[in-house]
């Protein structure tokens, strides 16, 4: 192996002990391969992440916060329904992690324009691919997300598991990874077909996909930040209530591009 690929292993192995060494006994991952010891210490990340970040959410909107984000004639979405939505998000977690496990593989074989430090690129190189690399992000879920809607085959047996959730008093922040296991992964595949298109850095990379987490739990939250031009729950919700406008991931600028954007204020007028 390569000296600048044995930095990538040796990043990856730091996280497993990192996570797997502090959580579990050593004999229960020690003896699995590389690469399965990267999925369970993906998976468990994962799971932290979604639980952490959706019970504080929920914490916040539901019970801090309620008489400022929930209509007073409104009821709050159902203990059982929150448990159902976790339910699905659980059937689909150990797929989605198949994708950062993947690139990971990728990466340390060499296969991918992945580097390992800043210093390798510098800071001007790692900005500029960086933005480059999160535009390619937001064009290639934008037309994932709109090809699982417009294409009835997809949208029948993958998409319409998460389009249960159609109006606001049925989403919540547990609803953001309620998806078909197969749904999420081809949604979540632009993060790595953008690995070899511009040079990444390693650790950016991992991080944003797990971003994504925490970023589906806040735009199925009831919260709408009203900071341009991200995509905030409140743009969302119009894309769970219309199903033909805001595809987009991060920002709206997709959906303005392509005509398909709808602005919370426009939408109340309707």
């Amino acid at each position: 192996m390569e000296d600048y690929l044995k930095v990538f292993v040796e990043e990856t192995s730091f996280y497993n002990r990192l996570v797997l060494g502090t959580l579990l006994p050593e004999s229960w991952w020690g003896p699995l391969p590389h690469l399965l010891q990267g999925w369970l210490r993906n998976y468990i990340g994962a799971l932290l992440i979604y639980f952490i970040s959706t019970s504080l959410c929920s914490l916040y909107v539901y019970h801090l916060k309620r008489n400022l984000y929930i209509p007073k004639d409104e009821a709050i979405l159902s203990k059982q329904a929150m448990v159902l939505q976790i339910s699905v998000a659980m059937k689909a977690m150990p797929w989605h992690c198949i994708l950062p496990s993947l690139s990971e593989y990728l990466i340390e074989n060499g296969w991918t324009k992945c580097f390992a430090r800043i210093s390798d690129v510098g800071w001007l190189t790692y900005f500029i691919n960086t933005a480059i690399y999160l535009v390619i992000i937001e064009f290639g879920i934008y037309w994932m997300h709109k090809l699982m809607h417009d294409i009835k085959p997809l949208y029948k047996y993958l998409h319409s598991t998460h389009h249960i959730y159609n109006k606001q008093n049925t989403l919540s922040p547990f609803a953001g990874m309620a998806l078909h296991p197969l749904d999420g992964v081809l949604e979540a595949m632009p993060h790595v077909v953008a690995l070899f298109v511009v040079p990444m850095h390693f650790t950016t990379h991992i991080g944003l996909l797990f971003m994504d987490t925490l970023w589906t739990a806040n735009i199925h939250d009831c919260i709408h930040g009203k900071v341009w031009p991200v995509m905030g729950a409140g743009y969302h919700t119009i894309h769970h209530t219309t199903y033909r406008h805001n595809y987009g991931h991060y920002t709206i600028w997709m959906d303005w591009m392509f005509g398909t954007l709808s602005h919370p204020v426009d939408h109340k007028k309707m």
